[in-house]
């Protein structure tokens, strides 16, 4: 005997947290970076390049979703910016 679920399913609840991403994200997707990477910037309160100066890169490689692609290509535009990571 299987029980079944009284609950009811949490529709539409993944767009509408998504589309919160979708309007602070905008400097990260123009850059090309991968979703999860997106997200973990955006939920550290980091929406632009110069945001960055306020984390050392330590704290960036341990943001969940923050991978070596990701991390290369942010110290590749900070260096062109010529902005650095706190020390």
């Amino acid at each position: 005997m299987t029980k079944k679920s009284n609950s009811k399913p949490r529709e539409g609840r993944a767009e509408a947290d998504l589309s919160n991403y979708d309007a602070l994200d905008g400097e990260w997707r123009a850059i090309k970076l991968s979703g999860p990477a997106r997200r973990a910037l955006v939920d550290a309160k980091l929406y632009k390049v110069s945001d960055l100066r306020k984390i050392t890169l330590e704290e960036l490689k341990g943001f969940h979703g923050m991978g070596k692609s990701a991390i290369a290509r942010l110290v590749l535009i900070m260096n062109a910016k010529k902005i650095k990571f706190r020390l």
